[in-house]
């Protein structure tokens, strides 16, 4: 920003590259690769942090940045979105198209060092929320299922780049982010009803903001508790939780299941505001649970 308070169109440039590859979102499923690598990992290697966090965002950034473009007629219509680079008219559709697709070359040959099957699950993920996700957004309330599958990845993707295979224990990992996505999803279509609405976006299970979706809020986030828990028993092979890490998850899920139960009492946009953030930190608590615990065993 200059002396007058007009911003320079450098930093014009970085807000842009930061809202076409969606700069939290992308960091947040970094994060999330990174916990499940180092879940996976029996010694780590920070070259495969390295790599695992860069592929990560590329691949992120990518697949936000063509949805963007597929989606920049309806992000114009909403309040949310309507400031977004490619429908202010700051960035146009052709260089969002080439930011799209060097990230996605560029994430898969850093993913691919990694390791082949790393590679091809990052590929997998951008295929789905690009060409299958973002399409249906518009059709069906079943997008949100669809979407769940690329978002589950991340957390199972660190697990795959560690040991290059995937069993039950990546799998577990999957279910947890899988599962988890409903509740969160739900709870920011019903907080955002009336802006998605404005878009023709579908997010909600029934369609409304009706007790019938807040049943399956609360339903969906019992699941997501319960799969979180598994580990705890010994049957996920080398994915295990203390009785006391499980305690902490179990009074992280109850905590999420409070606000699941106070929207479908209050059915209020507020109550689905509190809902989305307590989503939020739930799997982020959790990722960090698991991996502090992996390792406070380990030094124990």
């Amino acid at each position: 920003m200059n002396s007058s308070g007009v911003h320079t169109p450098t930093v014009s440039r970085l807000t842009d590259f930061k809202e076409i590859t969606k700069m939290r979102l992308a960091v947040s499923v970094v994060f999330s690769s990174i916990a499940g690598y180092f879940l996976g990992a029996e010694t780590i290697d920070f070259v495969v942090v390295l790599l695992l966090a860069i592929g990560g965002y590329l691949m992120v950034g990518a697949s936000n940045a063509f949805n963007q473009i597929i989606e920049k007629n309806l992000d114009a219509l909403m309040d949310r979105t309507k400031n977004r680079p490619v429908p202010a008219g700051r960035m146009t559709v052709t260089r969002a198209f080439i930011i799209a697709s060097v990230f996605t070359i560029l994430g898969l040959v850093v993913l691919y060092i990694i390791n082949p099957k790393t590679a091809m699950f990052g590929a997998l993920s951008i295929f789905i929320y690009v060409s299958v996700y973002t399409p249906l957004k518009t059709k069906t309330p079943l997008s949100v299922f669809v979407g769940a599958f690329p978002g589950a990845i991340p957390f199972m993707l660190g697990w795959v780049a560690a040991t290059d295979s995937f069993g039950i224990e990546p799998g577990v990992l999957f279910m947890i982010q899988f599962f988890w996505q409903f509740p969160h999803f739900w709870a920011l279509g019903w907080w955002l009803y009336d802006d998605y609405k404005k878009g023709g976006f579908f997010m909600l299970p029934t369609g409304k903001r009706n007790k019938g979706t807040a049943i399956q809020i609360v339903l969906y986030t019992v699941w997501t508790v319960l799969v979180s828990l598994i580990p705890a028993f010994g049957v996920t092979g080398m994915l295990y939780l203390t009785p006391v890490a499980a305690i902490l998850i179990l009074i992280l899920g109850l905590g999420m299941l409070y606000y699941a139960l106070n929207l479908y009492r209050k059915k209020s946009a507020r109550a689905a505001k509190k809902l989305m953030f307590a989503s939020v930190s739930y799997i982020t608590l959790l990722q960090i649970i698991y991996v502090l615990d992996k390792f406070i065993r380990q030094w124990i």
